[in-house]
């Protein structure tokens, strides 16, 4: 049963309970990444936030400080499995993922949104805005973004084209300027409206 006890003037600890976040539902391209995080019982929660409110110096700070005392697992869903299961499905198959990782260490979780994946084995809670209420969340929160971000800037360099070191997939007018100019390329996600009206368009990529 879930139990909060109060340890930080903007977080709550949930000893022995695994949070779960996802990151990059709305981009056009690449992949969604879930998180699943059990931290310590004396885990010191400074500087745990909302990975929206981090840097991305902060966030990598608190990735590596996590992986180093926390239990930590994450899981990407491509692109072309969103195209094929659609996008919430791919979140709820990552979380899947992302909690398996962790084998039995994950026995309850709360989860950063309104619904939780079909299909876990255990207790799970759907936490509104939980990323700014519950360390836990933030933690996977700032995994997967953390996650994410490095899997965007290695795609940046096998298709130098589009800029997704800069802005991750997310339609920004440079993404949506290249994509109208070179079409979209491999990672790029077809079921989305902005992307399947060019996918007639040739996919110009990196050559090895």
């Amino acid at each position: 049963m879930l139990r909060i006890h109060d340890r930080s003037p903007h977080l709550l600890a949930s000893p022995g309970i695994v949070g779960v976040d996802e990151a990059g539902r709305g981009p056009l391209a690449g992949p969604v990444v879930a998180a699943a995080v059990l931290l310590p019982e004396r885990f010191d929660l400074r500087g745990l936030n909302d990975s929206k409110k981090l840097s991305a110096e902060q966030r990598a700070a608190q990735f590596h400080r996590l992986k180093a005392d926390a239990w930590i697992a994450w899981a990407a869903v491509d692109a072309g499995e969103i195209d094929r299961l659609n996008i919430l499905q791919a979140t709820f198959e990552a979380m899947r993922r992302a909690i398996a990782e962790l084998g039995g260490r994950a026995t309850e979780v709360i989860i950063d949104g309104d619904r939780t994946p079909p299909g876990l084995t255990m207790p799970a809670h759907p936490i509104v805005k939980g990323d700014a209420k519950y360390a836990t969340i933030a933690a996977a929160s700032i995994v997967a973004k953390h996650v994410r971000d490095e899997l965007m800037i290695q795609y940046s360099v096998q298709y130098p084209r589009y800029g997704f070191h800069k802005h991750y997939g997310y339609p920004t007018p440079e993404h949506l300027s290249a994509l109208q100019l070179h079409g979209p390329c491999a990672i790029h996600r077809r079921s989305f409206a902005r992307v399947r009206e060019l996918v007639e368009q040739p996919c110009l990529t990196l050559e090895s």
